[in-house]
């Protein structure tokens, strides 16, 4: 069985419009700053394991968000 290890998760700030989709997606690992733009939950720059990460940033309207992976 394969199984994805997320390295780390990078928010463009410059492309982000604040939209977010990725916090309700996977509100463990993503946030809204006090500007309601999206950021990262400390500790939880690699994801967290948790399995919508990938899901999240697929909902990001505007892409900002890359996803870097190792395979496992």
């Amino acid at each position: 069985m394969h199984t994805e290890h997320i390295e780390h998760i990078d928010i463009d700030k410059d492309v982000c419009i604040g939209a977010g989709q990725c916090a309700l997606a996977a509100p463990g690992v993503f946030a809204q700053d006090d500007d309601g733009f999206s950021t990262l939950v400390p500790g939880r720059e690699d994801g967290g394991g948790d399995p919508m990460v990938r899901e999240a940033a697929r909902a990001c309207p505007v892409g900002a968000i890359t996803v870097t992976e190792s395979g496992g």
